[in-house]
């Protein structure tokens, strides 16, 4: 049985002028072995497709969010309620951290992939080492970038309608994500559904 799943391609459109990566570094992903995938198998490497597009959809609502209130048809207690009404949202969610809950989000799922996922995968897989280093760099780097997010939301609420630094730190996110995501799937799919998650 072949996995029937794809990884979601990387379109190549980038937002920011900035680069926190190189992408070309990046480790390639292993060369399948012969073994057959079972359901079960394809079952794991769907959810983590699964898992990415929730993030890219919340990320996607964010980003609709900033839009409107720059546009001028949401105002920020109506942004806030909307926030507030996300599946990612965290119950002291502030408007001093107005992305607190989609970082926050964002952080356990890197957690879990470090400390569970990756580990087995290398211990599955030696050869799958490098690529674990390199998604395992990017979640610090997206951590930081994260950060960045934050300061610039906090910023945003004493500049009032100068969006500048809260578009630079949106799109810097979004670039950096949705490349990390796309190239974890890329790499890890078949490899999850080899070996599991745990």
């Amino acid at each position: 049985m072949t996995l029937g799943i794809q990884p979601t391609p990387d379109d190549g459109v980038r937002l920011s002028t900035r680069r926190v990566w190189d992408e070309s570094t990046r480790p390639p992903p292993t060369e399948p072995d012969d073994r057959e995938h079972t359901d079960n198998g394809r079952a794991v490497a769907g959810h983590l497709v699964q898992v990415h597009d929730h993030l890219r959809a919340e990320l996607a609502q964010v980003r609709s969010i900033v839009e409107q209130v720059r546009a001028g048809s949401l105002d920020l207690s109506r942004a806030r309620s909307h926030i507030n009404e996300m599946t990612m949202r965290q119950n002291a969610w502030t408007m001093g951290a107005y992305c607190a809950s989609y970082c926050r989000l964002l952080t356990q799922h890197h957690s879990l992939e470090d400390s569970g996922v990756f580990p087995h995968l290398s211990a599955a897989d030696p050869r799958l080492e490098p690529v674990v280093d390199r998604l395992m760099e990017e979640h610090v780097v997206i951590h930081e970038v994260l950060e960045g997010l934050d300061a610039a939301l906090v910023a945003h609420v004493a500049a009032g309608d100068d969006f500048t630094d809260l578009d630079e730190a949106l799109d810097l996110l979004t670039d950096t994500l949705l490349s990390h995501l796309s190239y974890e799937e890329r790499v890890l799919l078949e490899p999850l559904a080899r070996h599991g998650m745990y």
